[in-house]
């Protein structure tokens, strides 16, 4: 007995050695902080984001930890904050950025812009998206510097400006002209969440890879004429034929390390029948069958298994009895993690099988490929551990998300990214999500949300 109860006491001189925090106490100035990002609009289109960095550098500086204002724009600036640990370890980066997207005032059933808590919920344009890591990542700083915490790692806090669309006043900045400033051995951002069923999480996921956008424009050019008379080179007709074939085209599925591990393990909390799906996704007897299904009822598990290519925008005519001279459509292609995108433009010319259109790859502001991020790092461990212990009997999966992110950019650079997310039910991420004209984050979520990044954070970097 004795010899157990040295184990378990030297066990706990290597465990970590993380401050306590009193959760409870920290509520009030958690919301303070949300509340007060939320409330600044930094709707992207023009985005205005120096406004936020304003806001964080007044707290970081009432605080003495040291920030610095990094600008490509001057009204599109990022901030970069650091808190040092003793170098034994490479930093690890929390990152969030500070715009949103845009809003439609008469389609809110509240001010987008002001932080409304309402029925356990905080709303407001940026409180999913991404006001929350933002929040928490301020925290994490405070709660560091305040605890005098010992770290075998420095703590990289980026507020970065464009993620919505806008990518070079931000994290190109960033990367091309300060990456000295941001370079890590891991970073922690958006991209993942929790599941709440029952009152309880029961599924963590975290980001790990991410599909690639590449937009596509289709191009008809044909004879122009009177409505009155046909024309074999109606270019509406030969851009319409393309546009049905590709939105229909089942492109090859393609599984990587997330994606596989993330099937695996859903398979192994999922009832019978979603389990024999999941773990029957590459039985060659049953895949057609499968994949019909997961098309019609579960289309987010479909585009996880394939490079997807969507219709967007239809563009041609001007008037009724006018044929048009030319007809375009955009398309949404998000190519799985290692596909060969010259490669796959081609078959999608051969899939058209139609001389008169053109397909162009449009390059500007494309997110560069990379690798997912391993599995085996000690940055997805930790995740794990502070799943389990803050979530008993929670299920970590690693996912690829379908959208994108600026983690891109970092894993290009060779820093391991993880994507986090507070908790959520299946019914309010769909209807009350990013990007809605109801988005709004549970006020009780925000509070563990900001804990998880803080544990998390500590399991890789706290002095042992």
């Amino acid at each position: 007995m004795r010899f157990i109860a040295m184990i378990a006491f030297l066990a706990g001189i290597a465990a970590a050695q993380t401050p306590p925090v009193d959760w409870r106490t920290q509520e009030a100035e958690i919301l303070r902080h949300y509340s007060a990002l939320v409330q600044i609009d930094s709707s992207n289109p023009p985005g205005n984001e120096t406004a936020v960095v304003t806001y964080l550098k007044k707290v970081f500086d009432a605080e003495g930890i040291p920030a610095q204002v990094l600008a490509l724009d001057p009204a599109r600036a990022n901030l970069v904050a650091r808190i040092k640990g003793n170098g034994t370890k490479r930093p690890i980066l929390i990152m969030a950025h500070t715009d949103v997207v845009g809003v439609q005032r008469e389609k809110w059933p509240v001010d987008p812009f002001g932080a409304i808590r309402k029925d356990g919920y905080v709303w407001g344009r940026g409180t999913v998206d991404d006001k929350d890591k933002l929040a928490a990542n301020l925290m994490v700083m405070l709660l560091l510097k305040r605890s005098g915490a010992k770290l075998d790692r420095d703590v990289i806090f980026l507020a970065e400006s464009g993620e919505e669309a806008t990518t070079k006043p931000g994290i190109e900045f960033m990367v091309n002209q300060h990456f000295d400033q941001i370079d890590a051995e891991f970073c922690l951002t958006e991209g993942g969440g929790a599941t709440l069923s029952g009152g309880r999480v029961t599924i963590v996921t975290v980001s790990t890879t991410e599909k690639l956008p590449r937009r596509v424009r289709l191009v008809v050019n044909g004879t122009s004429g009177h409505g009155s008379i046909p024309r074999v080179d109606n270019a509406l007709v030969h851009l319409s034929a393309a546009v049905a074939k590709i939105g229909t085209w089942e492109t090859p599925l393609r599984l990587n390390d997330t994606t596989r591990t993330y099937f695996e393990r859903l398979a192994g909390i999922s009832p019978p029948d979603m389990a024999a799906r999941y773990s029957g996704i590459t039985d060659s007897k049953r895949t057609a069958a499968i994949q019909r299904y997961l098309a019609e009822n579960e289309p987010m598990h479909y585009s996880m298994l394939r490079t997807s290519v969507v219709p967007t925008i239809l563009n041609a005519g001007f008037r009724m009895n006018v044929i048009p001279s030319q007809a375009e459509a955009t398309i949404d292609v998000r190519m799985a993690p290692g596909e060969d995108q010259n490669a796959f433009f081609i078959q999608m010319q051969r899939v058209i099988g139609d001389a008169a259109v053109k397909v162009e790859h449009l390059t500007d502001g494309e997110r560069p490929g990379t690798p997912p991020s391993r599995l085996d790092t000690a940055m997805f461990r930790a995740l794990e551990t502070v799943s389990k212990r803050m979530y008993p009997g929670s299920v970590t999966l690693p996912t690829m998300l379908t959208g994108a992110t600026d983690m891109a950019f970092l894993r290009a650079k060779g820093i391991q990214s993880y994507g986090i997310g507070p908790a959520s039910s299946d019914m309010d991420r769909t209807n009350y999500g990013a990007h809605s004209d109801v988005e709004r984050m549970l006020e009780s979520s925000l509070y563990s949300f900001v804990r998880f990044t803080w544990e998390s954070v500590m399991e890789v970097s706290a002095s042992k």
